[in-house]
């Protein structure tokens, strides 16, 4: 009776009723995993895109799974879905590309009929995130991650303008996004640092001052609230 629950929840041709069945359950599958991510990044931040990719990431993979029919198939589709993911690596941190896999891995499950399974694998591997995000595994308690803007005149190159400045003085830096403002006059640059306790505020201020024109810079502590 047990085992039942380990063997696949569609067969060889496909119904309504089981198609129904695999959507929703990826669906759920596909909250509980954007719910974990919130979860575990509640301090550090979050992109609302990127939560509502990872809550329908699952139903898409599943519905993949399912409109491809032979074995042979199925692995070339695979194959296809996960080199997908790399849209997000360059980008992302490693933290979030793996919780795309786990989306990924969830509607894989689902797809191929093993819900239950899926719902097991969701639940193990949520939890053991939220564990390692609640005791900062693998972290230096004194390190911190810094959120900084730079503003620079908009006839500078902003590509790898301040890479030097900033591998110097931090452990790691993302550059996270660049747009305009003061109606294009002025561009924004917005990174996030990863700093180590001896880390010298005024210093690298100073240091960042003198490459872009003495111009706007602020440095808070990432995941604060942005002042609007």
């Amino acid at each position: 009776m047990f085992d039942r629950i380990f063997t696949t929840q569609i067969g060889t041709t496909l119904n309504f009723t089981s198609a129904l069945i695999i959507i929703f359950s990826a669906l759920g599958l596909g909250l509980l995993v954007s719910l974990v991510y919130i979860f575990a990044n509640r301090k550090s931040g979050y992109t609302t895109n990127y939560v509502i990719t990872l809550a329908l990431m699952p139903a898409i993979v599943a519905v993949i799974i399912l409109l491809v029919g032979s074995n042979v198939a199925r692995a070339l589709s695979l194959a296809g879905v996960f080199s997908l993911v790399r849209y997000r690596s360059e980008q992302s941190s490693p933290k979030d590309i793996a919780y795309t896999f786990f989306a990924v891995a969830a509607g894989v499950a689902c797809g191929i009929g093993y819900i239950a399974i899926g719902l097991l694998f969701t639940i193990i591997i949520g939890a053991a995130a939220i564990v390692l995000e609640r005791l900062r595994f693998g972290s230096r308690a004194a390190d911190c991650d810094l959120r900084l803007k730079i503003s620079v005149p908009e006839d500078m190159n902003v590509k790898g303008a301040f890479d030097d400045i900033l591998t110097e003085n931090t452990r790691s830096f993302q550059l996270q996004e660049v747009r305009s403002s003061q109606f294009g006059t002025l561009f924004e640059l917005i990174y996030r640092l990863h700093v180590t306790p001896d880390f010298d505020q005024k210093e690298f201020l100073d240091k960042l001052r003198t490459r872009n024109g003495n111009l706007n810079i602020s440095l808070t502590l990432y995941g604060e609230p942005k002042k609007k």
